[in-house]
């Protein structure tokens, strides 16, 4: 029989199930949202909505998991680039580096000035003495020699303002929109103007991008056997330029799909922008990170020559892009 004592033992056990799954679900509630790091504003909105209908075979826009395909600029976009490029900070410490084996850079440009600490003489040297600078501190070795020249580099690097690794530099907002494509079935690309081989040693680390999904510019490189080992021996000679036109080109070369999502920041990514979100067809997303938070980070757009948005801001809103306030949009910028 059932007994008083029993429907009261019962009635508690029901109490107590229905306050745990009440608290489970409250719990579930509290870690749905993908994005945390960014307020609920309409840029985070876009972004929702967008993977929402790509992903939901319902909808008119949905895409095959095969086809989800998202690319990310690196510079600016990713991790920090101001006050100059990362990549520019590590040629230039190089030049330091490699100065006692070459006494003649004491008086030749551009390496003179980097030695001499001389900003405004380096900047006259222009494109030209960038490049030359570039290839100089960027060939002459194998590709694992350099691999391991960029990883020790990183590691003892620190960025100026912020007293930080450059690989802790990374925009805590991004890392989340990465994880969230990912757990809905895309596969993520960097498409950098930055070189391809300084980015691949720690961008599956930081970003969870394996080397095999990261482009960018690159030098000549040609087949060595050295001491009977089979080696790749990197030149000083540009091989291709990832930036601007070029990352359509790079995307094209190394992916095969055009993408359905872009992400940049600045000018040199207007041409993937435009190639990513002008194709008709599903559901198409741009996004733009525009520097506005000089507190913690940096402002700047059309009047910086490092990231300059100008043509790429004037365009989104034509084009319906997604242009991301940092200061208003991210509830942090880095990884406490």
């Amino acid at each position: 029989m059932f007994s008083a004592r029993n429907f009261l033992y019962f009635s508690r056990c029901v109490a107590l199930a229905a306050a745990a799954c009440l608290f489970t679900a409250a719990s579930v509630v509290a870690q749905t949202d993908a994005l945390p790091s960014w307020n609920d504003t309409a840029s985070k909105q876009s972004i929702i909505s967008f993977v929402e209908k790509v992903t939901n075979p319902g909808s008119a826009d949905f895409v095959p998991e095969l086809e989800r395909v998202a690319v990310f600029d690196n510079d600016g976009t990713l991790w920090v680039e101001h006050p100059i490029y990362t990549q520019l900070a590590f040629a230039l410490d190089r030049v330091k580096v490699l100065a006692p084996q070459h006494p003649e850079w004491m008086e030749t440009q551009p390496f003179k000035a980097v030695l001499e600490g001389d900003m405004k003489a380096l900047a006259a040297s222009g494109e030209k003495g960038l490049v030359e600078l570039i290839m100089t501190t960027h060939a002459g070795m194998t590709t694992s020699e350099f691999q391991k020249v960029v990883t020790d580099w990183f590691a003892s690097a620190r960025d100026p303002k912020f007293k930080r690794p450059y690989t802790e530099l990374v925009y805590q907002p991004m890392i989340e929109v990465l994880s969230y494509l990912r757990a809905n079935g895309f596969k993520t690309f960097i498409v950098s103007g930055g070189g391809i081989e300084l980015m691949r040693p720690w961008a599956e680390e930081v970003y969870g991008i394996p080397p095999e999904q990261v482009i960018g510019s690159s030098i000549k490189t040609e087949f060595r056997m050295q001491d009977d080992t089979p080696t790749l021996f990197r030149l000083p000679e540009v091989n291709f330029i990832d930036d601007k036109a070029g990352k359509p080109v790079g995307i094209n070369q190394h992916i095969g799909r055009r993408p359905i999502a872009a992400f940049g920041n600045s000018d040199g990514d207007l041409q993937m922008l435009q190639w990513t979100t002008m194709a008709g067809g599903p559901a198409r997303l741009g996004v733009l990170i525009h520097h506005t938070d000089a507190e913690r980070e940096y402002a700047y757009d059309r009047g910086t020559e490092v990231g300059r948005l100008d043509k790429a801001l004037d365009a989104a809103s034509i084009a319906g892009w997604t242009v991301v306030d940092m200061k208003a949009d991210w509830k942090q910028v880095f990884k406490d």
